[in-house]
């Protein structure tokens, strides 16, 4: 398995360059140049595969060779089993053909674990056969941080730095991160937004100079493809469990940088009939815009009661874009360019053929509150903010009551006790066992300027072997 540049001028690379590099050297995103294809048959035959058995059959194509078949289930088997629920990603039943799927039961309570936990381990074993040390450098809207420090603070060849904007993630998402402990671990708060934390670190993968040549930059952003790919699975787990690959299943999908929605469109082009992507946003609502209207145009970033999509810059945005131009790389470089200046369309043909799969809605603060009020009392069932606003979505977007519309539960309602209190539910969600001395541990993170320079020249110094 080879993969290339949504830009088109980077070199091809295998699994663990990919893995190591993150953005291309072209500033592009690497995907598969083949995607590998199963057929109803064989899908059907994965039906009561846990889900570790399940993650091999749909991601080892992807990893090839690069890894042993023995030593990545063993893998797959460790990242699962740290998961709070013996189904890993249950699903809950709200209404007639509508249904959650939970991604939060992972050790940091939101979809990230999937992946994360996942990457800090492949991370450990391609580092540890090359002998080599990596920087891992990430920008957090609120959840990647804490899944990416939970997943590789034990890893021995990573140093961790994290950006998130300062005082515009939750306490809960903030204290993940910035509770744990270790000398390879370094929380930044940059005086800024998500989009200004993402500019630094994709600027800083294009010339990674400030580190001196001793080490390289890796990427946990959903930039890197291995996130991307241990996301796929959890769509061909919940059509199994509700009669899939027979019938065909609609997924809301609650998303700011494309990359949790991607993995859909994927499962997709694999083989896994999916006949609705929804695209359910807040307030920050490019995708909505561009899906509904065909205008991709970027907007002041308004904060919201669900901060991990109070993003304008949505990265994974770029690999649709390169399948609806044909692959083509020089379009895609072209495209993105005019819109770093203003606003752009794209043919109307190739959105018509967008607009087949994917539709899309924007949901403002209050409709979100609303939602996890009704939802509360139909079925004393307490959703977080971001999966409220996916629940609305699906429901004001579903094509077919017939075909299962399934809303991706992203982070536990936990984690946004803030949002819960203003949608008037009076119940405080607790946290669960293993984080209910949070408030009490003690804290430890950096505030910075909104300033490359300064954020790059922190890292230089404080890598482990600066």
């Amino acid at each position: 398995m080879r993969y290339i540049s949504t830009r088109g001028e980077a070199p091809a690379l295998g699994f663990e360059d990919v893995l190591l590099t993150g953005l291309a050297t072209d500033g592009g995103l690497y995907v598969p140049e083949s995607l590998p294809h199963f057929s109803l048959e064989e899908i059907r035959s994965w039906r009561g595969l846990s889900y570790s058995e399940l993650a091999f059959n749909v991601m080892h194509p992807f990893v090839d060779d690069a890894i042993p078949a023995d030593d990545f289930r063993k893998m797959l088997d460790e990242t699962y089993a740290v998961f709070a629920h013996k189904a890993v990603a249950p699903l809950v039943q709200l209404d007639t053909n509508e249904w959650v799927m939970e991604l939060f039961r992972g050790p940091t309570l939101a979809f990230k674990d999937f992946a994360l936990q996942l990457l800090g381990r492949l991370l450990d074993y391609v580092l540890e056969k090359r002998k080599q040390h990596v920087v891992i450098m990430g920008a957090t809207s609120g959840d990647t941080g804490s899944a990416a420090i939970e997943g590789c603070r034990r890893c021995e060849h990573v140093d961790i730095f994290i950006l998130h904007p300062y005082q515009r993630v939750s306490e809960v998402q903030r204290r993940q991160m910035t509770t744990v402990q270790g000398d390879n671990i370094h929380n930044i708060a940059v005086r800024g937004n998500f989009d200004d934390c993402q500019r630094m670190v994709k600027e800083s993968f294009g010339n990674q100079s400030f580190l001196g040549g001793k080490t390289q930059l890796a990427a946990v952003n959903s930039i890197n493809w291995a996130r991307i790919m241990a996301q796929i699975v959890y769509y061909f787990h919940a059509s199994l469990a509700l009669g899939g690959p027979d019938r065909s299943m609609a997924f809301s999908v609650p998303t700011g940088n494309f990359g949790d929605i991607f993995a859909g469109y994927l499962a997709k082009k694999m083989g896994l009939p999916i006949s609705q992507l929804v695209i359910a946003t807040n307030r920050n609502d490019i995708l909505h815009r561009f899906m509904s209207g065909n205008k991709y145009e970027q907007h002041q970033l308004e904060h919201t009661l669900s901060p991990s999509m109070d993003i304008m810059v949505s990265s994974n945005f770029e690999r649709l874009l390169f399948d609806l131009h044909g692959r083509d790389g020089l379009a895609v470089k072209t495209l993105l360019e005019n819109a770093a200046k203003g606003p752009v369309s794209i043919e109307d043909y190739r959105w018509k053929h967008a607009r087949k799969l994917f539709d899309s809605d924007a949901v403002d603060d209050k409709t979100t509150c609303d939602t996890i009020r009704e939802v509360y009392e139909q079925n004393e069932y307490l959703l977080d903010p971001h999966t409220a606003i996916g629940v609305r979505a699906a429901r004001t977007c579903r094509r077919d009551p017939a075909v299962p519309m399934i809303t991706l539960g992203t982070a536990h309602p936990a984690k946004f006790p803030d949002a819960v209190a203003e949608s008037g539910v009076s119940v405080e969600p607790p946290l669960p066992a293993h984080m209910a001395d949070l408030f009490e541990r003690e804290e430890r993170y950096t505030v910075l300027d909104n300033n490359i320079a300064g954020v790059q020249e922190f890292i230089a110094k404080h890598w482990k072997n600066a």
